[in-house]
């Protein structure tokens, strides 16, 4: 890993990551985490050893946490991470690997509000980095060599899977691994409703659908698991489960998921293009 690694902002996701770089031997000592409130500072420099700085009490705190750093990754949500960029623009290392986790805002647009020929990352991962099973799809952009490339890997080797991807196909990584989370857990939410419809306590219904969909889960993330075949192995044919899979193809599941995808898809270039006019 690069000499420093920074955070400029770190919420939920942010701390996912932080989490799995720890876990995978990076020395806190090496890691700067700004955040805006004190509070927040100092939960996280207890809870990981990190430096914590407090924008709200110290200005001037993201110029200062990015010299000298070799990794920066910009954790704030997509509506301030221009000005975030020019904020920081001339404090940073001219070797310094940004990597923004924000959805929807561009290479084009992040390369445009950091000095030229700053090296610059899209990335788009998932909340069960926080489990470890995340992943990540990484996008370089035009001054991105085979070191950067590695250093971004670095940082989110720890949480799960990283796959390198073109740009264009970001928008699609979004509506299918950072949102799908959410589908799972609304697959969940749905099976524990049709639990208490048969007459189940709420909170047998609860547990059966979420250990369930947690279990399954873990049987697709075995070595050379494929979803098709682990379906086939629970459809026997003529049973039960073979008629709950005929009700759903005839309502037409799989097009209603896709559906649902190209509306997420969607909504991600209108981001993109919102920004664009900001």
């Amino acid at each position: 890993m690069m000499k420093k690694i920074v955070f400029l902002g770190c919420g939920s996701m942010g701390e996912a990551i932080l989490s799995g770089m720890l876990a995978a031997g990076v020395s806190p000592q090496s890691v700067v985490v700004t955040v805006r409130r004190p509070e927040r500072a100092n939960e996280l420099a207890s809870r990981h050893g990190v430096t914590a700085l407090a924008s709200n009490e110290e200005a001037g705190a993201n110029a200062q946490a990015v010299v000298g750093a070799g990794v920066v990754i910009l954790g704030v949500k997509p509506v301030g991470i221009m000005e975030l960029c020019r904020e920081v623009a001339s404090s940073l290392e001219s070797e310094a690997v940004v990597i923004s986790v924000a959805a929807a805002v561009s290479l084009e647009q992040l390369e445009g509000a950091l000095p030229a020929g700053q090296p610059v990352v899209r990335s788009m991962p998932n909340t069960p980095l926080k489990v470890g099973r995340g992943v990540v799809a990484l996008s370089a952009g035009s001054s991105v060599d085979e070191h950067h490339l590695a250093a971004a890997h670095e940082v989110f080797d720890g949480s799960g899977v990283v796959l390198d991807i073109p740009e264009d196909q970001q928008n699609a990584v979004s509506a299918i691994s950072g949102s799908g989370p959410a589908y799972a857990f609304y697959l969940a939410e749905a099976m524990a409703a049709a639990a208490e419809n048969f007459g189940l306590a709420p909170e047998i219904a609860q547990i059966l659908a979420r250990e369930t969909v947690a279990g399954a889960g873990i049987m697709l993330a075995e070595p050379g698991a494929n979803a098709t075949l682990l379906r086939r192995a629970v459809t026997s044919p003529n049973g039960t489960t073979e008629q709950a899979i005929a009700s759903f193809d005839r309502d037409n599941l799989p097009g209603i998921v896709l559906t649902g995808a190209q509306a997420a898809a969607g909504r991600a270039a209108q981001i993109t293009e919102e920004l664009g006019r900001n």
